[in-house]
């Protein structure tokens, strides 16, 4: 019996959701790759509203991960996300010139800090 609930508990935690997510929309003239990986987010509602954005006019991807990858040019670190005591850090991908509006935003707007890679 011990030996099922082992092997049931491994089978629970191969179907488990990440506590990041890699999000990437694409349009005619875009393609943004951000990943967010959660710090104070309930998981469910991180799972179901925070990694779900609704963008129209754009085909939008969205993976589950433990842990953002590597390879962002830049990171928004314990991000406010507006209106609720809720933080992520946000990872940015693509064109490391985007940093020039994304820190801005991310210090004032988010009261993240922001990590240059």
């Amino acid at each position: 019996m011990r030996g099922f609930a082992v092997l049931a508990l491994c089978a629970l935690s191969s179907l488990a959701w990440g506590e990041a997510c890699v999000v990437h929309s694409q349009a005619e003239r875009l393609d943004v790759k951000v990943c967010q990986q959660n710090r104070s987010i309930p998981p469910n509602l991180f799972r179901t509203g925070f990694c779900q954005p609704q963008l129209q006019g754009q085909k939008v991807e969205v993976e589950f991960v433990e842990q953002c990858p590597g390879g962002a040019f830049g990171v928004c670190r314990n991000a406010r996300v507006g209106g609720t005591p809720y933080q992520q850090d946000v990872h940015y991908y693509g064109v490391a010139s985007d940093a020039t509006y994304l820190r801005p935003f991310c210090e004032k707007q988010s009261k993240g800090v922001w990590m240059a890679y």
